[in-house]
């Protein structure tokens, strides 16, 4: 039987979907698949009342979810927003799961996305030998939601040109999209909403315009607040993909995570954990996004070319790829922080000996 690479979260974790539907008894707005409650219990984890274990798919504030599940109830469409690695798209896909029991329908936004990636398409073969017909119009992933009263994802949205992002504005105020084409429209049915991701660290930003703001809810996805937050994420995000790559390599030990996490938050915020020391932060964000990245990379170098257990050695590489993104500032910033905080701290003298010498 093939393996999937990547499950969908619908697939990922349908047997928790299952027993919260079974649990679920609160009201359900018209084509959801959860109440509403459900749904932010879903994402926050936690128990059901009959012992049955939810695992969290976002650690941070519960209200910011509350937040962004009450606005998709409304006809706001739902904006996440934040710097690089915060969950956006994690947390965007697991609401698409839990809502609609479908997080496919996904525009991913970037340079080249065009207006028929967002709106629809022709099949040319038909549209040469027969003209303009419903036969011949391909659908996209909004048409999609709007017919089946799902929600659909668009993924970075601000990379998307400026005259792209407005042809939300008719789908979005009005809940139709005109096929002029035909001389006729797709109307939304009840349920249909819009998710959007969007960070403002990216090269080739295109800033929304006043009228496309004002139809989105904007939610702002922090950085986790305290380093055991952050900590957390990275180990169930590993552990994760441990079990879909099946690597043959000893799970990693929490210390070695903790001492990734704190370099990069570390480096990110300007200073040591324990304030004592300002230092200065490289170009790159340094997410947990970014931590998680180094483990897993860490683990397939232990596993193929080691001795299957993770070490500082391991690691080095992908520390030193994830901070260094400019090759004459950031390095330079990398040599100092070894040579003032990393060699300083005894237990740590394997992770400097590995980057010094890496």
């Amino acid at each position: 039987m093939t393996q999937l690479l990547r499950k969908h979260a619908e697939q990922l974790f349908a047997h928790e979907l299952d027993e919260l539907t079974k649990q679920d008894k609160s009201e359900k707005p018209e084509n959801w698949k959860l109440s509403p409650q459900a749904v932010v219990q879903y994402l926050m984890g936690g128990k059901l009342k009959n012992g049955f274990e939810i695992s969290p798919k976002y650690i941070g504030n519960k209200r910011l979810m509350e937040i962004a599940v009450a606005t998709l109830v409304t006809d706001r469409a739902l904006l996440l927003y934040g710097l690089p690695g915060t969950a956006k798209s994690w947390v965007s896909e697991h609401l698409a799961a839990a809502i609609s029991g479908d997080s496919t329908l996904i525009i991913q936004g970037t340079a080249g996305t065009s207006e028929e990636a967002v709106r629809y398409g022709w099949n040319y073969a038909q549209l040469l030998s027969a003209g303009p017909s419903e036969k011949a119009l391909v659908e996209t992933p909004m048409i999609r939601a709007m017919k089946d009263g799902k929600l659909a994802r668009i993924e970075e949205l601000t990379r998307m040109g400026s005259d792209v992002q407005d042809t939300l504005i008719t789908i979005l105020s009005e809940k139709t999209m005109p096929v002029p084409e035909l001389n006729t429209e797709i109307q939304a049915v009840r349920g249909f909403n819009v998710i959007a991701t969007a960070n403002n660290r990216d090269k080739g930003v295109n800033d929304l315009s006043s009228a496309l703001k004002r139809r989105f809810n904007t939610v702002i996805l922090p950085v986790p607040e305290t380093i055991n937050d952050e900590i957390d994420i990275v180990q169930r995000r590993v552990a994760s993909y441990e079990q879909v790559m099946k690597l043959p390599v000893q799970p990693p030990a929490l210390e070695e995570i903790r001492k990734i996490v704190t370099i990069f938050r570390e480096l990110r915020d300007g200073v040591t954990i324990d304030g004592k020391t300002k230092l200065k932060s490289p170009s790159g964000t340094l997410s947990a996004a970014e931590a998680i990245s180094v483990v897993n990379s860490g683990q397939a170098l232990a596993a193929y070319f080691g001795d299957g257990r993770l070490t500082a050695s391991d690691l080095a590489a992908g520390i030193l790829g994830a901070v260094v993104k400019d090759p004459v500032q950031d390095t330079i910033i990398w040599k100092e922080y070894l040579e003032t905080v990393v060699k300083k701290r005894d237990e740590w003298k394997d992770i400097y000996r590995a980057c010094r010498d890496f």
